[in-house]
């Protein structure tokens, strides 16, 4: 009797991980199976860790940057670490029965913020330490592969598991990660859930994810402008965390927006774009029309966009 090629046993991840090891680092010849071995993303970081003279074996420190240089970072994302404590707290209580926990850290991989830790024996403990100290640098250059320097390279969630790190050191990790944008588009910093000689959990990297657009959604609701508009598509029921948000000033002129609306409405609106956009190159309706609509609470407009689509938007002046 045949078997489908989709019906046979698939390795363990764990014996994938080490065949890809042994491939790019002890120089072993590859394996002939289509069987995928890891993420190309993982392997791009690989390769980035060997062209910067690093080795699986070597030791890894995980060190501080310097007092003057972690007060200028606190200082610099004040308001990410902001937007980002409720949901921290919000994600301690979630991994509360797990050994994961989370961490934040800026555009460069320092660490900003973190959860409560899990409770450890004595020896994984000092290991979740390792990472959960305000100030680490944990950013690709310094500690390798990890999910938190191929988010901040790949601006993608990821999940990585043990071996998929670099260094040997810091196979004992597995972590979920996903970016964290400013209104402006930017990429600012990254959440990552770690955990300590814990079972693969893939599914963290939705969590994350989700999470990660809370926080965001947070720094856009604290963004300044002079008309928030929160964007649905008609007919669809959505939550806050899934809204559109689209900050406009008095004249129109587009200000912020996470990322659903940039995805909504088909537009960039990233720091460093060409030109200045206005509502009028998004909606094909007056912009008086909105301003009007943001003095009568509660009241949700249908208006057309130049596409033919429409959506659903609820105007605010903020404050």
């Amino acid at each position: 009797m045949l078997t489908s090629s989709s019906s046979l046993p698939r390795p363990e991840r764990g014996t994938l991980i080490a065949q890809a090891r042994r491939e790019w680092f002890d120089g072993a010849v590859p394996h002939t199976g289509t069987q995928p071995r890891i993420e190309p993303w993982i392997t791009r970081s690989w390769q980035r860790c060997l062209g910067a003279g690093h080795r699986p074996q070597q030791a890894v420190s995980f060190d501080a940057v310097s007092r003057s240089r972690a007060r200028e970072v606190a200082e610099r994302n004040r308001q990410l670490a902001a937007a980002a404590r409720p949901v921290i707290e919000r994600l301690s209580r979630t991994l509360a029965d797990t050994r994961y926990f989370p961490i934040l850290t800026d555009a460069e991989g320092i660490v900003v913020d973190l959860g409560a830790l899990p409770r450890l024996g004595e020896r994984d403990a000092q290991r979740a330490l390792d990472l959960a100290r305000i100030g680490v640098d944990l950013s690709e250059a310094a500690v390798g592969t990890t999910a938190i320097g191929a988010v901040l390279a790949e601006q993608e969630p990821v999940w990585l598991h043990r071996g998929e790190h670099f260094f040997d050191a810091t196979s004992i990790y597995s972590c979920a990660g996903a970016p964290l944008f400013n209104p402006q588009g930017s990429c600012v910093g990254m959440l990552d859930l770690t955990g300590v000689n814990e079972q693969e959990r893939p599914e963290l990297k939705h969590l994350a994810a989700a999470s990660a657009r809370a926080i965001e959604n947070a720094l856009m609701l604290q963004h300044p402008c002079a008309l928030l508009l929160h964007l649905a598509w008609p007919g669809y029921s959505v939550g806050p965390d899934a809204m559109g948000l689209l900050g406009l000033d008095e004249e129109g002129f587009v200000t912020g927006a996470n990322a659903c609306a940039r995805q909504m409405l088909h537009q960039p609106m990233l720091a460093g774009s060409p030109g200045r956009l206005h509502a009028t190159d998004l909606f094909a309706l007056p912009l008086s029309m909105l301003f009007d609509a943001a003095r009568r609470e509660d009241v949700a407009l249908e208006v057309p966009l130049w596409s033919g689509l429409r959506v659903r938007a609820r105007a605010q002046r903020p404050g």
